[in-house]
């Protein structure tokens, strides 16, 4: 039997992915490919559609379902496709159903199983079954935004925000050491949301030490992506107090000018972003800070993309994920005026030059440095800051090693 899916986006996507592929498998399935999609840009989206044409030539008889948020908020852009077999919204794609074969009528609509994303309320228990990458793996503890920033779909394709019961997380991270897991990524659409459904609301911070305290044998926890506005005091103490949580984060920034980001409807200054890479850094020296940001967002000025560069280094980061912006349809920020293509591209790829210098400039810093290693595969692994390092020994994969920072290649840190 053959299951093959193709993953655009985040993280949890490709976390789902796998849940989607044992699904497939155990429901009998065979010669199926599933295009799990991203709605993030108007490019991903264009990317998904061109890769579900490729996969149409290539196995003229495979089976091609889509899914994923593109396919959640459009369903009938994927359903008219010839190429397409079937269209499954995000919440019916984590279901073991879902993937059963099916039989088909000739309308198109017939092959579209989409629900209603924003009236879902509970958190299926698939969420914390984990995706694992050799010795790290992947817990979703949250899903959905609540959020309407102006320029993101993706509450439309992940529905309300949602959270996983503390206890249920707990349980699964227990298991996942107990089968070998050495390192564990806390996962969500808007992962400091969490709590807010539950009962009492547990924050993210509370969440963490938890977890700490009640597996102790976990070697390793990060988190991925956060909102720092939404950062609790629990969530600072963890960082300042807990060795075993990786010092590692990954803000969802956006830009450096205020009005800006006013525009974008975030809930946050630049200033604010500042004070909390200063208190993160107070709290844990060392820790590496990255940050997603959009370049030629609507009425962006030369100045404003100035500041845009300033930030990065106002906050000190080093790994940095870099958006050119993309008008979504039936967004607030499709309808402002528009910066020129060609003037947004030559933005992003400044910011994206800013990125590979301050990356050099971290990797260069960490020579002469000691720090532990997770081994992820033959040769490679990470630091605690999530940075790569190629090991001169032989180590095996899901060792935790010590390693001193002999020097660089310009992508990743070569260990003595």
């Amino acid at each position: 039997m053959s299951v093959d899916v193709v993953t655009f986006g985040c993280r949890l996507n490709i976390y789902e992915s796998e849940t989607i592929r044992r699904a497939a498998l155990e429901a009998g399935r065979s010669n199926l490919v599933v295009v799990n999609t991203c709605a993030v840009t108007q490019e991903a989206t264009r990317q998904a559609r061109q890769t579900i044409r490729r996969l149409r030539r290539d196995r003229p008889e495979a089976e091609i379902v889509v899914t994923g948020c593109a396919a959640q908020i459009d369903p009938a852009m994927f359903a008219e496709m010839p190429e397409v077999t079937e269209v499954i919204g995000n919440t019916e794609k984590m279901k073991p159903e879902s993937w059963r074969p099916r039989d088909f009528g000739t309308d198109a609509f017939e092959r579209v199983r989409v629900a209603d994303i924003m009236a879902v309320e509970d958190t299926a228990p698939h969420m914390t079954d984990g995706y694992h990458e050799m010795a790290r793996a992947f817990v979703q503890v949250q899903n959905g935004c609540d959020h309407r920033c102006t320029f993101c779909v993706i509450p439309y394709g992940r529905g309300p925000s949602r959270s996983v019961p503390m206890g249920a997380v707990v349980e699964r991270i227990r298991n996942l050491v107990e089968e070998g897991c050495r390192e564990v990524v806390l996962t969500g659409v808007d992962l400091t949301s969490y709590g807010d459904d539950l009962p009492g609301q547990p924050r993210l911070g509370r969440l963490v030490r938890t977890i700490l305290k009640m597996v102790p044998e976990l070697p390793r926890l990060r988190i991925s992506s956060i909102d720092a506005v939404e950062a609790d005091a629990d969530l600072f103490a963890a960082l300042a107090e807990e060795e075993r949580l990786m010092p590692h984060l990954h803000i969802s920034l956006q830009h450096g000018d205020d009005l800006i980001l006013k525009r974008m409807k975030r809930r946050h200054s630049s200033r604010d972003a500042v004070a909390f890479c200063d208190e993160v850094r107070r709290l844990r020296p060392g820790v590496v800070l990255g940050a997603d940001l959009i370049a030629g967002f609507p009425t962006e000025t030369e100045v404003q993309a100035r500041r845009n560069l300033d930030i990065v280094d106002a906050c000190g980061l080093t790994h940095l994920h870099v958006f050119q912006y993309s008008p979504r349809p039936g967004t607030p920020a499709a309808r402002m005026p528009q910066v020129p293509h060609e003037l947004a591209k030559e933005r992003a790829a400044r910011l994206r030059a800013k990125a590979e210098d301050v990356f050099r400039r971290h990797l260069a810093g960490e020579i002469g440095r000691r720090h532990t290693a997770l081994v992820e595969s033959n040769g490679i692994g990470r630091t605690e800051g999530f940075t790569v390092v190629s090991l001169r020994r032989p180590a095996p994969i899901g060792g935790v090693i010590p390693v001193t920072i002999a020097g660089h290649d310009g992508r990743r840190l070569i260990a003595a």
